[in-house]
């Protein structure tokens, strides 16, 4: 059921080593990825799927906050293609609702992952955009560390009806 596997996504940061992800793995977490909704079906993405390990050791020096990858089997960075005319402006929603598609198929698969964004802070897209050749006009939007969890942290999310108004 779609709301288990929801409770049950965690952001992992710790992967058991020796545990590779395959590449059928990644091109069904990318398939997932391609069946997201986006503005007027652009689809504003590309993704670059990485499972060489000085990669993954340099995306971890390279991003403050993607540790993760050190011990990940794999990462997929999820690249955006900002358009220009209609639907302009609608990329970051769309490889959003992308990203999240991965992270739900990673549960379903018994796969950890963590999200770690790039966009739009200017430094790091600069970094990744040079590190895995990702040429202008496109850009890192994330990059998603994945692997066999070795930690199961506690669940973070929760129903908040405060913050809900109805309208009816």
């Amino acid at each position: 059921m779609t709301t288990d596997l929801i409770k049950n996504r965690r952001s992992v940061r710790n992967y058991q080593p020796g545990k590779p992800v395959t590449r059928e793995q990644l091109d069904r977490l990318l398939e997932a990825a391609m069946l997201a909704p986006s503005a007027c079906n652009s689809r504003p993405w590309e993704f670059v799927a990485i499972t060489n390990r000085a990669v993954l050791d340099e995306i971890a020096r390279i991003h403050p906050h993607a540790g993760m990858c050190a011990t990940a089997s794999a990462a997929i960075m999820v690249v955006a293609i900002p358009q220009d005319g209609h639907p302009e402006g609608y990329f970051p929603q769309d490889c959003g609702a992308a990203t999240q598609n991965i992270l739900l198929e990673a549960v379903a698969m018994g796969l950890g992952t963590c999200w770690c964004g790039v966009y739009p802070r200017q430094e790091r897209m600069m970094e990744l955009a040079k590190r895995l050749h990702v040429a202008a006009p496109k850009i890192p939007f994330n990059v998603i560390a994945i692997g066999t969890p070795a930690e199961q942290p506690e669940r973070r999310g929760f129903f908040e009806k405060e913050k809900v108004t109805y309208i009816e």
